[in-house]
């Protein structure tokens, strides 16, 4: 399993791959939490929220969960693992990038997929 540690420098490494541009409007950064944090919507105890884009009173910021990640990802080499972490910082950051632009694409798709996910579950 990968530590807590060593996915933090995974995370630096990746954020350091994104322009400087992303980052703008970003007063909270990225940050790892140790938490499982599961969906509201899981039906199995097999969906988990592995990353949330924030706008709120706080600002706006990323949160990547490390037991999200480690349920979700942990058996993973650590090779393809930093390839799901840079997958779930990307697909944050269109968060956060359409939340400027004023879309909203990828939150309509993100409901399509949980909306996918409880028809399997209907019957």
């Amino acid at each position: 399993m990968i530590s807590i540690d060593r996915v933090h420098e995974m995370l630096e490494q990746i954020a350091a791959e994104f322009p400087d541009e992303f980052f703008e409007d970003l007063n909270g950064g990225i940050s790892l939490l140790p938490e499982v944090k599961h969906s509201p919507y899981a039906r199995a105890g097999d969906l988990y929220i592995l990353g949330e884009y924030h706008h709120d009173m706080m600002g706006r910021y990323i949160v990547i969960y490390y037991g999200s990640l480690v349920r979700a990802h942990g058996h993973l080499e650590e090779a393809l693992f930093y390839e799901e972490l840079w997958r779930i910082v990307a697909h944050e950051f269109t968060h956060h990038l359409e939340g400027l632009a004023g879309e909203r694409g990828l939150e309509v798709k993100d409901r399509a997929e949980i909306d996918a996910y409880l028809r399997r579950y209907e019957d």
